[in-house]
């Protein structure tokens, strides 16, 4: 089965997003984020973002959440509704562009804020130059 991010679906995707948000683990930061990550076979999983007191322990919500798609033994994704506190859409960080890119650059990326902007990108739009599989042979 194909999954369609249509705007219904982005609507439950953001919802699903902003509900994670809530359970986020962000003392230190007080950067609260939440995504939710849709398959190509329509399943959707969150995640959110877990600090640590060892700033580079800290896991984001967009690799939770790919994460636990991954361990559920997902590999072609459609598209990550991310939401944060922040007064702009906030894209992903470099390093979970990067981790997303390992399973396609057509995905949708789409970001809400909370007073209602929302962005959508490719992700091919948000990292243009990725380093892939193919890059790990000449």
């Amino acid at each position: 089965m194909n999954a369609v991010a249509t705007d219904d679906r982005f609507t439950a995707l953001r919802t699903q997003a902003t509900e994670a948000m809530r359970r986020a683990y962000a003392p230190y930061s007080k950067f609260r984020v939440g995504a939710a990550l849709l398959t190509d076979a329509g399943e959707t999983f969150v995640g959110c973002n877990v600090e640590n007191a060892s700033y580079p322990a800290g896991l984001c919500a967009e690799r939770v959440a790919l994460g636990a798609a991954v361990a559920a033994g997902h590999r072609k994704f459609m598209a990550i509704a991310i939401s944060s506190e922040a007064a702009a859409p906030a894209p992903p960080c470099g390093i979970c562009r990067q981790a997303l890119a390992e399973f396609g650059l057509d995905l949708i990326v789409e970001s809400a804020a909370p007073a209602g902007p929302v962005m959508r990108w490719s992700l091919a739009e948000l990292l243009p130059h990725p380093f892939t599989p193919s890059s790990l042979h000449s």
